[in-house]
């Protein structure tokens, strides 16, 4: 495939989750951002099939068939330090937000260009531990149910 010059400014956010644990990464730039399974669409890339290869590609998880869209499409203003990958007249991203339910804690296989590290934390944990105000209102909205969280 194909990469243009800028990136699409629409990604996923992936929360996997056991059912009171949730798995969480560190990214190796920058040092200490803490964050679910992330990644930016792809020209052609449907949110779901970008969800599915970011699984692959950052934790090496191919089994997806209980990925789950939560309905979450949440705008942020981007970083800064991350502006110079997106077209020079665009500030924001669109993000949409899954859950991947799994049986058990598992080792994840990190791609080490992307992450230093990993932890399974339970909810609360994992909520406050994450970098991004888009991430813990992901895992918030898994683990009340679904009901509508506040940011």
């Amino acid at each position: 495939m194909s990469h243009p010059a800028f990136k699409r400014p629409e990604s996923v956010l992936v929360v996997v989750h056991t059912d009171a644990d949730v798995l969480v990464l560190e990214r190796l730039k920058p040092k200490g951002f803490i964050q679910s399974v992330t990644g930016s669409l792809e020209d052609g890339e449907s949110p779901a099939a970008c969800a599915r290869r970011e699984l692959a590609e950052e934790i090496g998880l191919c089994r997806t068939d209980q990925l789950r869209d939560l309905g979450l499409e949440q705008r942020f203003p981007i970083a800064p330090d991350w502006r110079h990958r997106y077209a020079p007249a665009v500030k924001e991203n669109l993000e949409y937000a899954f859950a991947l339910p799994v049986d058990d804690p598992f080792e994840p296989q990190l791609n080490p260009d992307e992450h230093v590290a990993h932890r399974w934390l339970s909810a609360e944990e994992a909520a406050a531990a994450v970098t991004s105000w888009t991430n813990r209102r992901a895992i918030r909205y898994i683990f009340r149910d679904g009901d509508e969280p506040s940011a």
